[in-house]
């Protein structure tokens, strides 16, 4: 099963496309409610978010729970609103990542 498996796995060397995604998410650590930062901290579309910037924060039973970003790169967008029920892992913003 397993050499079948590596047998299927495309060779670095072989012609065709090489994809580099650039753009990732953002996701909900915790299930409640989702608060974007303040604008002048973030939440500007465009902006450039560093790795471990909080976005938000979820709030759940009072308890608030920091968005952090994993990435650095510019934030594209929001995509939970202020007030929105969110789950955990669900996507809450999308940033593209600067290119190493």
């Amino acid at each position: 099963m397993l050499e079948t498996l590596l047998a299927t796995v495309p060779d670095e060397h072989e012609p065709g496309e090489k994809l580099a995604v650039l753009e990732r998410v953002i996701v909900a650590p915790a299930l409640g409610v989702f608060s974007p930062a303040p604008p002048e901290t973030v939440t500007a579309e465009g902006e450039l978010v560093r790795e471990g910037q909080t976005i938000g924060v979820i709030e759940c039973s009072g308890v608030p729970t920091p968005v952090r970003s994993p990435f650095t790169g510019f934030l594209m967008g929001l995509l939970a609103s202020e007030g929105e029920r969110v789950r955990e892992g669900e996507p809450v913003a999308w940033l593209r990542v600067i290119a190493a």
